[in-house]
């Protein structure tokens, strides 16, 4: 699965949009996560999975608890390439990058 397709499966879930929204300013255990929620913890597990593998958010264990932290640089990054393929301007610029990109890579003597 292409991950723009998978950052925008992933978002298009009201309740991932929620947990996206408390991680955005600390981390939370599955547990604590969970608590947020009128939903089984195999059901929020599942969707922190969803979240997890569109890379938009990360975990880390912690003795017996698992805290997850929302993976801002992914999503901006992400975002942006998506969003600057219906810019004209953006479009300019993203291909002059991808052209310099090219032109280090080929001064290196390396390949993509």
């Amino acid at each position: 699965m292409k991950l723009a397709t998978a950052i925008f499966e992933a978002i298009s879930s009201p309740v991932r949009r929620r947990i996206l929204a408390y991680l955005s300013q600390t981390d939370l255990s599955a547990g604590q996560i969970a608590n947020r929620f009128d939903l089984s913890k195999p059901t929020v597990s599942r969707h922190l999975s969803i979240l997890q593998n569109a890379g938009l958010i990360t975990a880390r264990r912690d003795a017996q608890f698992i805290f997850y932290h929302l993976n801002r640089d992914h999503l901006v990054s992400n975002m942006y390439d998506f969003l600057a393929d219906f810019c004209p301007q953006s479009r300019l610029l993203k291909k002059e990058s991808q052209d310099s990109a090219k032109a280090k890579r080929e001064k290196k003597g390396t390949k993509p």
